[in-house]
């Protein structure tokens, strides 16, 4: 069994849903907090120079491999809520605040609509995020943090995406060797 290392950089506007979503997660959909103050909202970790920073560390099972992925910025998780058109807007701002920082690095991502819950108040349509997310290599997911849908669907692709990563160079490696 393989316990890989990899830590994911989760950006997006703020009151997204981004500490929601990420406790949900690392609770097994057991936590779920109703109030965030507004610090603990601004989870961009170091590329917004932002001081609301929570640092949370789950090992990811890959489903029928026997290996792990856990814990050097390497996977991409992007959160905009589905309610908002503008926070949407911005992902075209993280993406490029994300390349600036990780110029020489391919990060495996993932574009996450959250509050889904909220669909009469929906102003992203699903195509529109689907077809902006694959323009950016990136796969599309949406959630609802507070119902408890689809919240470890995106982190397990990013775990796949990562472990996927991790194969192509061992075999690229093996390769490399006496022959």
């Amino acid at each position: 069994m393989v316990k890989l290392r990899a830590k994911c950089l989760l950006v997006g506007d703020a009151a997204v849903g981004k500490s929601a979503l990420s406790h949900m997660f690392h609770s097994d959909g057991t936590l779920f907090q109703k109030n965030y103050s507004m610090v603990r909202a601004l989870t961009l970790l170091w590329i917004s120079g932002t001081t609301g920073v929570d640092l949370l560390m789950k090992c990811v099972h890959i489903p029928d491999s026997g290996d792990s992925v856990w814990g050097e910025v390497s996977l991409l998780c992007l959160v905009f809520d589905l309610t908002s058109e503008q926070s949407f807007a911005n992902c075209s701002h993280w993406m490029e605040r994300v390349r600036a920082h990780c110029r020489s690095l391919h990060l495996p991502g993932v574009l996450v609509g959250n509050k889904s819950d909220l669909s009469t108040r929906r102003e992203v349509q699903a195509s529109v995020a689907q077809e902006w997310a694959e323009s950016q290599g990136l796969e599309y997911h949406e959630t609802s943090a507070k119902e408890k849908e689809n919240c470890d669907a995106p982190l397990l692709a990013l775990a796949r995406a990562y472990h996927s990563l991790y194969q192509e160079r061992r075999e690229t490696i093996q390769n490399l060797g006496p022959g």
